[in-house]
């Protein structure tokens, strides 16, 4: 059988199996190697079909629990004697990232209130490019959207894009941000306290003992401004000096390679060791611990490390982190959409913004510093 005939039949087995109900909406599918076994196809070859079902809405992945049965696609896939609870609403949501690191879990709470109160969803993402961003509000637009959920792209900088918006407004289609919003709207959001928890992390070090500590903070998106804004505020509150040269900023192209061959120059070229690093986020933390291995360094021996956002990667790593609430977050989301939707908000009675206040989880990769009594 051709590779791309074997393709096409994992897919369309596995769409079949949702759209006759044998998978249904939140129950997870076979793993990768029972697929593998079960068509006796090459784990390429089911990862292909799984990546573009995910893709196309049909699942989602859920890191260290497995790949879902998303749904979103069955109210224009199955006949209409399949189709329970729904109504014509259709929610559009919109994020930067949709298969990786924590949106499973946002989207997983946004998709799990929507699907019970009886909505459809369109999902898209933009790949945090602002170009794509456009090509989604169009799409959306082009839908008849109810309602929009949306992660703002790069909302670091001026954003083009916010024409759509505005035609949003003009049409009466409630819209609400997550994560972060546009400065220049003003929207309703829901966000963490960013700066809060840049605060946290970097106060944490600095009560450990540590004072050279470098800050590695995303600069195109406002999270990670606010993160920075909270780790230099903590160094002013502890009279802590702050070296200009231990501040690494990346934008969303640099994040791979770029950042870290930063990240390796500075620890390799440092007149006195830094002996703490604050990242912008859980996946930067694990790319910095393994360059910090490659460079033979220990943690927390040599240097200790905070990341944000609590994710499934910090547990794994034993990563001391800021929480990030994500399904919670998804489900707040979902229930502001459906009441803007409904007309409820003209009641009053819910908040046009939304700020979840983070906690620091520690765990095994931040300790005193050597020689350090315990600071109070």
């Amino acid at each position: 059988m051709a590779q791309k005939t074997k393709y096409n039949m994992v897919k369309e087995k596995i769409t079949d199996w949702i759209t006759s109900g044998q998978v249904m909406p939140g129950e997870k599918i076979y793993s990768e190697n029972e697929l593998v076994k079960k068509f006796g196809v090459s784990r390429h070859t089911v990862r292909q079909a799984i990546g573009d079902l995910v893709h196309e809405g049909w699942l989602y992945r859920e890191q260290g629990a497995g790949t879902f049965c998303s749904g979103q696609q069955l109210h224009q896939k199955l006949p209409e004697n399949k189709i329970q609870n729904t109504n014509s609403k259709n929610i559009g949501v919109i994020t930067t990232y949709i298969s990786d690191y924590i949106f499973p879990s946002i989207i997983k709470g946004i998709e799990s209130y929507l699907t019970e109160q009886g909505y459809s969803l369109t999902f898209a993402c933009t790949d945090n490019d602002i170009e794509k961003e456009q090509q989604c509000l169009q799409s959306m637009l082009s839908r008849h959207i109810d309602g929009l959920i949306v992660e703002p792209t790069k909302s670091g900088s001026f954003n083009p894009n916010i024409n759509f918006f505005l035609e949003l407004e003009q049409n009466n289609i409630p819209y609400l941000m997550i994560n972060q919003f546009y400065p220049q709207l003003i929207p309703p959001h829901i966000i963490v306290n960013d700066q809060k928890g840049g605060f946290l992390a970097a106060e944490h070090l600095i009560k450990l003992g540590h004072q050279k500590i470098i800050g590695i903070f995303k600069a195109d998106d406002l999270q990670g401004i606010y993160r920075m804004q909270g780790f230099i505020e903590a160094h002013r509150e502890n009279n802590t000096p702050l070296s200009p040269e231990l501040m690494i900023n990346y934008s969303t192209e640099e994040q791979n390679d770029v950042l870290i061959d930063k990240v390796r120059k500075l620890l390799s070229t440092s007149e006195e060791m830094p002996t703490g690093i604050i990242c912008y986020n859980d996946q930067i933390a694990v790319s910095v611990l393994n360059c910090l291995k490659e460079l033979d360094l220990s943690v927390p021996e040599d240097i200790s490390i905070v990341g944000f956002d609590d994710s499934f990667l910090a547990e794994a790593t034993e990563l001391t982190s800021v929480t990030h609430p994500k399904i919670e977050l998804g489900i707040q989301a979902a229930k502001w959409i459906v009441s803007a939707v409904e007309n409820r908000n003209h009641e009053g009675n819910d908040p046009q913004s939304t700020v979840f206040e983070p906690e620091l989880v520690i765990r095994n990769s931040s300790s005193f510093l050597k020689n350090e009594c315990i600071v109070s």
